[in-house]
């Protein structure tokens, strides 16, 4: 089953069992997957859902910040609730030492030596670990492996 289709399927549970915090979560995430595909003019794949969560995480992870600072707890509750269910949807998470393992990985394939060579790694690293590490962690990890 694609993600997508997971997706819809869950909805409609959501809707069958009435809970319309989980429901309004997925509709936030079918919407921007929509909004993606109408403004690319194109199906997203596994892959680009996956993308299209992270960047929902992201956002959710920034007005917790910000709400949890401006002492609004009520909202940011709900922001956290939202970043629960956009979770289940991503992959297994990569341990440290998988993630280490696939950076001397793609470090030695593309012949990596210094940190001008941080966009190759980048490149090599972002397929084989999207949606099951924080990319922001991913880099500074290259920068350190790289002698920045």
């Amino acid at each position: 089953m694609s993600l997508k289709a997971r997706i819809t399927e869950d909805m409609k549970n959501a809707m069958r069992a009435k809970d319309s915090a989980r429901l309004g979560a997925i509709r936030l995430l079918q919407s921007a997957i929509k909004q993606r595909e109408v403004d690319e003019r194109i199906e997203l794949d596994d892959m680009q859902v996956i993308e299209a969560i992270e960047k929902m995480l992201k956002q959710r992870r920034d007005s917790i910040s910000q709400y949890e600072a401006a002492n609004r707890h009520d909202l940011a509750d709900i922001e956290k609730f939202e970043v629960t269910v956009l979770q289940e949807y991503l992959p297994q998470a990569l341990t440290d030492d998988e993630v280490s393992a696939i950076l001397e990985q793609v470090i030695s394939d593309t012949g990596a030596a210094g940190i001008k060579d941080m966009s190759k790694v980048m490149a090599g690293v972002k397929p084989l670990v999207v949606g099951r590490a924080d990319m922001g962690k991913i880099s500074g990890l290259i920068k350190t492996r790289l002698g920045a």
